[in-house]
């Protein structure tokens, strides 16, 4: 299994020589499968990097304590430097309002990049593997997302978030595992049905597999690599589009050439708002699909001073043959 994960690595140029790696271990099969293979690869000495061990407690299990524990141990006995820290997930998301799915996976995040930065390091890996990528995939299709959802997760974010076991499905991991006697951590939760992911892996995949396809993760997975391919290609004709398209671009608002944005095929124009927005707030999140209709269509019927707001965070405005882009204060 290790030289299918070095293939992986060496398919998207994930881990070169000099790079220094932040490794997000919560103690389970997966996370501790990438962190013995990757310590194993750096041993071995096939590629020069660096590596160091990030674990976020999120005082939500009884066993979250035993947990961090047993990751800590781990590492010392391998002389792996090891950053932890204790969030009170609960409490956070109760703080601010949003889920503590969303907020443990925000705070895993941010922990990695202090962690990134305290040490210098230049990349994060994660143990997302091929099973995540086809629930992903799978909830995206549920949702209702467009093609962009198909990509699923992406083996190489940013140029610096690493996925070295995207391509290694669970059941391997958990034989990978056994092998090398890590005996991980074993969530529980994840065998709860109460998030959509849960659902999703525990009955959906199961029944799919059971009565229409029994490859049904190879199948997703391949979906989600063919949509990556299409949607690099599309990708590059909307940012080749979108410069000749763009008047002026500062961090306060970006303005297009209505005219020019108008003569674009629709679905260049969805692109080129969705590039827009993210260029300016950093992400799209609540932009949808009913939203861009709108705003091709205030486009379309330029007649005086109009604007829209899709949502709190961006405002849209048309007028002097313009589309003002502006973050709504």
């Amino acid at each position: 299994m290790k030289e299918e994960i070095l293939k992986t690595i060496k398919e998207y140029k994930q881990i070169e020589n000099g790079d220094s790696i932040i490794i997000g271990v919560s103690g389970g099969p997966d996370s501790m499968c990438l962190l013995n293979v990757l310590n194993e690869i750096k041993e071995e000495k096939i590629i020069n990097f660096k590596i160091y061990v990030a674990h976020v407690n999120h005082m939500i299990r009884e066993e979250a304590d035993s947990d961090e524990e047993y990751v800590k141990k781990f590492c010392e006995e391998k002389d792996i430097p090891f950053f932890s820290k204790k969030i009170d997930v609960k409490n956070e998301a109760k703080k601010n309002k949003i889920g503590t799915e969303e907020t443990g996976r925000k705070s895993r995040y941010d922990f990695f990049e202090e962690i990134l930065v305290k040490t210098n390091s230049n990349k994060i890996a994660t143990a997302h593997t091929a099973n995540d990528n086809a629930e992903t995939v799978l909830m995206n299709i549920i949702r209702g997302s467009g093609t962009s959802g198909l990509k699923g997760i992406l083996p190489v974010r940013e140029n610096k978030y690493i996925r070295p076991l995207i391509n290694t499905s669970r059941e391997e991991i958990e034989k990978y595992c056994e092998e090398k006697n890590l005996n991980p951590r074993i969530d529980k939760t994840n065998k709860e049905n109460i998030y959509t992911r849960n659902k999703i892996r525990n009955q959906l995949i199961p029944y799919i597999k059971e009565e229409f396809n029994p490859n049904i993760i190879k199948a997703l997975n391949r979906l989600s690599e063919i949509s990556c391919i299409e949607n690099e290609f599309i990708q590059n004709i909307v940012e080749k589009k979108y410069k000749e398209i763009v008047i002026e671009e500062k961090k306060e608002q970006i303005e297009l050439d209505l005219k020019k944005f108008n003569s674009q095929e629709t679905v260049i124009k969805s692109r080129i708002i969705l590039y827009t927005i993210n260029k300016l707030l950093g992400n799209c999140q609540g932009i949808e699909l009913i939203h861009i209709k709108d705003i091709i269509k205030l486009c379309e019927n330029n007649i005086g001073n109009k604007f829209l707001i899709p949502n709190k965070k961006i405002k849209i405005i048309v007028k002097n043959k313009k589309i003002f882009f502006l973050p709504n204060m």
